[in-house]
């Protein structure tokens, strides 16, 4: 009789696909014993270049030689560049150097309340906020967020967060108190089940914020850096923000996030009252500058946008080929969801079957997330794994409602 498996060293807090990767190139994975997988989940997002890109194996390893990490006791030049160069593609005066999503966020809402408080108006500390939003896994972005299984268990709610119905102007205006220092949003929410904001939404969200004298942060975490086919997903509105935090796609698979604003925003930012000890750290820098290059070379966003639209083209073939599956292609650029007619898992799995793989989202969504380098060939293979992986499952539905039947 053998022995029981011994329990995992990990911490248990995530559902683990039973399958590792030892390489990658490109859209590719590839397993030690040589299966090769189509990467549409690009590490939630994150790897924006894809696996083992030239350019930032080479930036990467160059500046491994000469320098890890030193503090932010001293400058680091590679992060006063790539700072400047994101200043100068957006809305930002100053850029604030994290490591995650998360942190980027806590460093926005921070900046916002310290903005009031500098100003006189500590009691403004309150941020409006949206259902299906996934801001972190912090305590204060899981009290952003708002969803109650990210909360439960971890004792008194952080305050200051006021949540509102998904597309409701009417409930923002109510919202707003003598409290509220501004409003939180995904101009495209990921986790939430890839629903883009309308732009008239966010133009009144702007309008709202002028008159009232709120900042309006936007969360581009999984948006930012080309995913949606623009630098950033908000200038498809016309729209700028006066914080925005970014992260995932930015650092193209190191961890990397930024938290940008105006210098009027983060007016009450002064030395002391934030920081990071990793944060903007030389390897950081090295891979950031490098994800830049790739993406604000001329032609790039163009490709991204080209290859999102044959996407949700081939997609829609795909709905109309399986209604009884799934019922509706969501998304912008090359952040893609099919909304399910039966649980996601179960479609991802599917997929998974065929050496694909896709990401849950809310909604009984599937996201499809592919690096930004993706191919016409690429997406076609896709588009195949999916057909193939639809239809195995409408066949085992049929025996199974064969059997019942029979029985």
């Amino acid at each position: 009789m053998s022995p029981a498996p011994s329990p995992s060293p990990l911490l248990p807090v995530f559902a683990r696909a039973d399958l590792a990767f030892e390489r990658g190139e490109g859209c590719w994975l590839e397993t030690a014993e040589g299966a090769r997988y189509l990467d549409f989940a690009a590490g939630v997002a994150v790897n924006s270049l894809g696996h083992a890109h030239p350019h930032l194996v080479e930036a990467l390893t160059t500046q491994a030689q000469k320098l890890w990490h030193v503090s932010n006791l001293y400058r680091i030049p590679e992060g006063e560049r790539l700072a400047q160069r994101l200043v100068d593609a957006t809305f930002a005066d100053v850029v604030f150097f994290a490591n995650s999503g998360a942190e980027a966020l806590e460093a926005s809402i921070k900046l916002a309340r310290k903005h009031f408080h500098a100003n006189g108006q500590p009691e403004r500390f309150r941020l409006i906020t949206f259902e299906g939003a996934f801001h972190g896994r912090t305590l204060a972005t899981i009290a952003a967020g708002g969803q109650a299984k990210y909360i439960e268990g971890f004792g008194p709610k952080v305050e200051g967060f006021d949540q509102v119905p998904f597309g409701d102007l009417d409930a923002v205006e109510a919202a707003i108190t003598p409290e509220t220092a501004g409003i939180l949003i995904e101009p495209l929410q990921g986790e939430g089940g890839v629903r883009l904001v309308p732009p008239a939404f966010l133009r009144a969200l702007r309008e709202i914020c002028d008159r009232t004298g709120l900042l309006l942060v936007f969360d581009e975490v999984q948006t930012g850096v080309g995913r949606t086919g623009h630098l950033f997903a908000h200038e498809m509105s016309g729209v700028t923000p006066d914080v925005m935090a970014i992260a995932k796609g930015i650092g193209g698979g190191f961890p990397l996030g930024a938290c940008l604003a105006t210098r009027a925003a983060a007016d009450g930012m002064t030395a002391g009252v934030h920081g990071s000890t990793f944060g903007g750290n030389p390897l950081a820098m090295a891979v950031g500058n490098a994800v830049l290059d790739v993406v604000l070379a001329p032609g790039f966003l163009d490709h991204v946008r080209r290859m999102g639209l044959l996407l949700r083209q081939r997609l829609a073939g795909v709905v109309d080929a399986h209604r009884s599956l799934v019922t509706e292609v969501r998304g912008e650029g090359l952040l893609t969801g099919l909304r399910c007619a039966i649980p996601n898992g179960d479609v991802a799995a599917a997929f998974r079957a065929e050496r694909l793989l896709s990401v849950g989202a809310g909604d009984n969504v599937v996201r499809l997330l592919p690096p930004l380098i993706v191919t016409e060939a690429e997406i076609g293979e896709a588009i195949g794994m999916i057909d193939r992986a639809l239809g195995r499952i409408e066949r085992d539905m049929g025996l199974a409602l064969a059997r019942g039947a029979a029985e």
